[in-house]
């Protein structure tokens, strides 16, 4: 039996629309290092038409800066949640917290070395 109060078609679409874009202006206002992601990805997105010598490249280079924004956005709502339940310190919240961002700086990792390996291969070929 379907939930008279749910949303369907393109009612929830608008919905998760207007939620995500609500989630977006959160993290910009609210989260120094997404901003810092968004001003280091806007150049690299618009290099990596240049750096990439065919369209997998250029995708795999899109897709790990893209990568690290999607690892930012899912840490700082480990955080909300964590900062919601409580304030006082717990070793699971901690826990929590610390493999948020133990997720952004593995991606970000993931990232350089994608990139070092096109440019490598870019000025050895």
């Amino acid at each position: 039996m379907q939930d008279k109060w749910k949303k369907h078609g393109t009612s929830r679409l608008l919905s998760a629309y207007h939620n995500s874009a609500k989630g977006l202006q959160n993290i910009w206002h609210t989260e120094a290092a997404f901003r810092q992601e968004v001003a280091l990805a806007v150049p690299m997105l618009v290099a990596a038409f240049f750096v990439g010598r065919s369209i997998t490249e250029t995708a795999l280079l899109i897709s790990v800066c893209i990568l690290v924004l999607l690892m930012e956005i899912i840490n700082s709502a480990i955080e909300a949640v964590v900062d919601r339940v409580g304030l006082e310190y717990h070793e699971l919240s901690g826990k929590a917290k610390d493999l948020g961002s133990l997720a952004v700086l593995t991606s970000l990792s993931l990232a350089s070395l994608v990139w070092l390996l096109v440019i490598g291969d870019r000025l050895l070929s």
